[in-house]
């Protein structure tokens, strides 16, 4: 059995790790396609090398664009690569136009698609993250869901036969990760880890610059890890990033990100997969969104979400959460019984 899998951005590269693995365990061909979404190397490179994940079989190199301009360059350029190796499945991982442009091209070729992630509601229109979700998801032949919420958000779309639960493949990388990183418990430190990168948040001179004020204002230092959109944005505005309590630093790799959310006093973020990674690494977080696809993350305001800015220093000082952490995400063996389902054999 063949299976090409195609990745483009930072939580992409980690959730194919355990794919990856998994598949050269069952003596599966397993040809990796990276379309360049995220280019620089801090967003990239640093994944692979970290989790080491074999090297993208084929690098499409799109790099970045609109919306429309970056979804249509990756149809384009996927076409010939789905031709040129006919798998049995095209694999799919998440939310982005990598996501939906390799949807596209498998569908319009007669591939069977399968969706890695599927089922994930923010239920937030705006989002062009929603959009790609949901049509990938009606768009695929097998749905990979990671919980029970996202199967019932899919069998209520109609589409329940199409869905296998296999778990979290995030849970598979970074639990270990974690146990590479500490035999034992980690000491807190006082500072607070934070991203932030979503259109709704950076492109707006308004809104970002009140989210950057009220991280300055934070009762402690906040390690700002500035992604290239937050980068592009503040200073097309003119916003100073540096100041108050921020710290700016460039994006981590993934085991430097698991260490410094453990060592974290918190993390502030927009970021759906560090709110999860957060959660299942016992640190509080706080979502600047009105909603969140991760909503097993809330329990007992493990997660908060908030909306305006100002509200954000009491956010962040609220006592820690009591109740022990649930598992709604799997046991880390997701990878497997994801590769098991492609395979026919789950």
């Amino acid at each position: 059995m063949k299976v090409i899998s195609v990745v483009g951005a930072r939580p992409q590269f980690v959730k194919l790790a355990p794919i990856a693995r998994s598949a050269e365990a069952m003596g599966i061909e397993h040809v990796i396609v990276h379309t360049g979404q995220h280019y620089d190397a801090s967003m990239s490179d640093v994944f692979f090398d970290d989790l080491r994940i074999p090297a993208p079989d084929v690098h499409l190199g799109v790099g970045s664009g609109s919306h429309g301009a970056q979804t249509g360059k990756m149809l384009v350029a996927l076409e010939p690569v789905f031709e040129q190796h006919r798998p049995d499945w095209v694999l799919v991982y998440g939310d982005t136009n990598s996501t939906l442009a390799a949807a596209l091209a498998a569908v319009k070729l007669h591939v069977p698609l399968a969706h890695l992630e599927a089922g994930l509601r923010s239920h937030n229109r705006r989002m062009p993250e929603e959009h790609n979700r949901v049509l990938t998801d009606h768009a695929s032949d097998l749905l990979l869901a990671p919980t029970e919420v996202a199967r019932r958000h899919l069998e209520g779309e109609g589409l329940g036969d199409r869905v296998r639960v296999v778990g979290d493949v995030m849970v598979d990388v970074c639990y270990a990760v974690r146990d590479r990183v500490a035999n034992g418990p980690i000491a807190r430190e006082g500072y607070y880890l934070s991203t932030i990168h979503r259109a709704e948040n950076t492109d707006d001179p308004a809104r970002l610059r009140a989210i950057i004020d009220a991280l300055g204002a934070a009762p402690g230092p906040v390690r700002l890890l500035v992604h290239p959109r937050l980068r592009a944005r503040a200073e097309e505005f003119g916003i100073e990033l540096s100041t108050g309590a921020i710290r700016v630093e460039t994006p981590l790799g993934y085991r430097d990100m698991v260490e410094a959310v453990m060592r974290s006093r918190g993390v502030i973020t927009d970021s759906g997969g560090l709110q999860k990674e957060a959660y299942l690494l016992d640190t509080p977080c706080t979502t600047l969104r009105t909603e969140t696809e991760w909503v097993e993350t809330l329990h007992d305001g493990w997660n908060v979400l908030i909306d305006r800015p100002e509200d954000l220093g009491a956010a962040v000082s609220r006592p820690l959460p009591t109740a022990p952490r649930r598992s709604p995400y799997g046991d880390g063996t997701a990878g497997e019984a994801a590769v098991a389902a492609l395979s026919g054999k789950a």
